[in-house]
């Protein structure tokens, strides 16, 4: 049955920025679908998305760290390793956000975006790659990237430059990693509402220019990247490599 292509019974998933938004939507997600989940949190516990995944009658395993430090990818993939036994899903969802002029952007909101947003990605997808590898069953691994992979937007240069490497990063570790199994792809959220956009949400004109572009006419959910989470994460994307797909109602499309 092709349904069951999207089945991740018996697959075990790190989800990364998984305490709200969008990272807990795609661990519930994932779950639903049948996976055990290491729900992490950076700066926030994750046991409310640990504790909706165990009410829909799931398994999950809380871990935090903070991800602008550059030994805690080993400690994450590590830990879920000691619970679970095997990682075979690695969503990097966490991401962070620093809004300012270019002329007066710091050196340190660059480098704390940049670590958190890009290089934590590479060490992470390093080192569960490295692990799919020597176990020989292959993997997916998710990258969230952004509309802004592809445009520059506003006050935001650190951001739109990790999301413009986590794009390319997707596509260069697909190359490599395919003929192992491991299909590395990316999802790119337009406007969706969360945290990090609640600057935007609450300007007035920003958010009736964001609103007027958009076809589908609303800001996004989190939920509405639940299924290309689970179709990425799952055996029905099996020759999909390197690919980025949008989710955002229409914005890229305008």
């Amino acid at each position: 049955m092709i349904l069951d292509k999207f089945r991740l019974d018996d697959k075990v998933a790190l989800v990364t920025g998984a305490s709200a938004g969008l990272g807990a939507a795609i661990a519930v997600a994932l779950a639903e679908a049948g996976a055990q989940v290491a729900c992490h949190g950076n700066t926030r516990s994750p046991d409310a998305t640990c504790e909706a995944i165990e009410n829909v009658g799931g398994v999950a395993h809380p871990i935090t760290g903070d991800l602008s430090r550059r030994e805690t990818a080993g400690a994450l993939i590590e830990q879920t390793l000691a619970r679970f036994g095997s990682l075979d899903i690695l969503i990097n969802n966490a991401g962070t956000i620093r809004r300012a002029p270019a002329v007066d952007y710091s050196d340190e909101d660059w480098t704390t975006v940049i670590e958190v947003n890009l290089s934590s990605v590479f060490r992470l997808s390093q080192l569960a790659g490295r692990h799919m590898i020597e176990n020989g069953r292959g993997g997916k691994i998710v990258n969230i990237a952004s509309v802004l992979s592809f445009q520059g937007g506003i006050t935001v240069p650190a951001y739109a430059a990790a999301k413009g490497g986590v794009a390319q990063l997707t596509k260069a570790l697909a190359n490599e990693w395919a003929t192992y199994r491991i299909n590395v792809n990316a999802i790119a959220p337009g406007y969706m509402r969360t945290d990090t956009t609640a600057a935007l949400q609450t300007d007035e004109t920003r958010n009736r220019q964001i609103l007027e572009r958009i076809p589908a006419g609303r800001w996004g959910e989190p939920e509405d990247l639940a299924g290309a989470a689970v179709f990425l994460s799952s055996a029905a994307s099996d020759y999909l490599n390197g690919h980025i797909l949008f989710v955002d109602g229409g914005w890229m499309g305008r």
